[in-house]
């Protein structure tokens, strides 16, 4: 299904919950909704699948408006974070439950359910009742429901929210299969960045109501084209350093830090003369790499380690930073430390938020 939303916006009272908004949905692929909570995923979610109306702008699927057509009268499925099986169905009936709607002959039921049920890893259940399973299960059930409808557009807000760590990789893996056939335009929404690119495809990144980006999910990544945007798109959070460039094209930090920018990045800051720097957390190391490597000498506020990452919180007079290392480091707090980053690996910000330049690709190992 090619959905399009033509300036579509939401409101409720007074407040503003969509702004408005166009956008195309990428037929036969995953369409991300990354933002954090309250940004405005569900309430656009819902606009696509007709459970509210929007308060102007168009919704077209196929290139018919279906602006004010029922969720009922319209080709999809939808599942949300919390999962929602028919308690007194047996795993078989939740999963047969649309097909039976649709009069679909039982014995093609049977075999469709089957099928799914194999795919999804819950074929020893199917006799059981909702309640006599894990919540993996449970959620599993829900999928299985939604996807055998073989709708033309699947909507799943945070539907893997709730479960825990492991089950959430196994299922998103299992998930990326069955979408990676492309039958179906696939709408997930998200609050991490990680699970994005993990899902990768075409990425609409939300803030307040608002689509700040949108694009191919790597190139969104590699090249947010606003402070805000990165701050959406990255977890640690991007650190963010404020900068005066002289003419030579030096970048002068509080501190008395300064950085030497790149032919590349002078060129992209001309006329700019108060700029801010972005630096993703996993570009900074504590050992030098490069020729080209900046030291940035700084105290140790925090080290987090995190199964087999290392959280290092440092500041440097202002200057906060967090970099994201691999093993366990475990310094200090109050140390000394010396961070190393290469000036290839920074963003440059505009003072109104705009980005200016980005990381090459090749640069920064992404």
């Amino acid at each position: 299904m090619l959905l399009v939303l033509e300036n579509v916006s939401k409101k409720h009272g007074a407040e503003d919950h969509i702004y408005p908004t166009s956008l195309s949905l990428i037929p036969g692929t995953i369409n991300v909704l990354l933002g954090t909570t309250r940004a405005g995923k569900t309430s656009l979610m819902r606009l696509m699948a007709g459970l509210d109306r929007p308060t102007g702008g168009r919704v077209l699927a196929d290139g018919k408006d279906v602006t004010g057509v029922s969720v009922r009268q319209r080709d999809l499925a939808m599942v949300y974070q919390q999962f929602i099986n028919y308690p007194s169905f047996t795993v078989f009936d939740n999963i047969a439950s649309p097909l039976r709607i649709q009069r679909v002959p039982e014995a093609e039921i049977r075999k469709r359910v089957a099928d799914m049920a194999e795919r999804l890893h819950i074929a020893p259940y199917l006799q059981r009742s909702p309640a006599e399973l894990s919540g993996g299960q449970q959620q599993r059930t829900a999928l299985a429901r939604a996807l055998i409808k073989n709708a033309g557009l699947l909507l799943l807000d945070e539907p893997l929210v709730n479960l825990d760590y492991k089950l959430r990789e196994e299922l998103r893996r299992e998930l990326t299969e069955l979408f990676s056939e492309g039958h179906t335009t696939v709408v997930y929404a998200t609050t991490e960045p990680l699970e994005a690119l993990q899902l990768g495809g075409h990425v609409a990144v939300m803030h307040e109501g608002r689509v700040l980006q949108e694009g191919n999910t790597v190139e969104v990544f590699n090249a947010p084209n606003s402070i805000q945007a990165a701050r959406t798109f990255s977890d640690p959070p991007i650190n963010l350093m404020e900068a005066t460039v002289d003419a030579g094209g030096v970048a002068r930090l509080s501190g008395d830090l300064s950085i030497q920018l790149n032919p590349g990045q002078v060129q992209r800051a001309a006329g700019h003369k108060q700029v801010v720097l972005g630096l993703r957390a996993h570009s900074l190391h504590l050992a030098a790499r490069y020729p080209d490597d900046i030291a940035i000498d700084a105290e140790v506020d925090l080290s987090e380690i995190s199964g087999s990452e290392t959280y290092i919180h440092v500041h440097r007079g202002p200057i906060a930073l967090v970099a994201q290392l691999p093993g366990v480091h475990d310094l200090e707090l109050g140390s000394r430390c010396s961070m190393y980053c290469r000036p290839g690996d920074l963003f440059l910000f505009a003072s109104d938020g705009a980005l200016l330049s980005a990381p090459k690709q090749n640069e920064t190992g992404a």
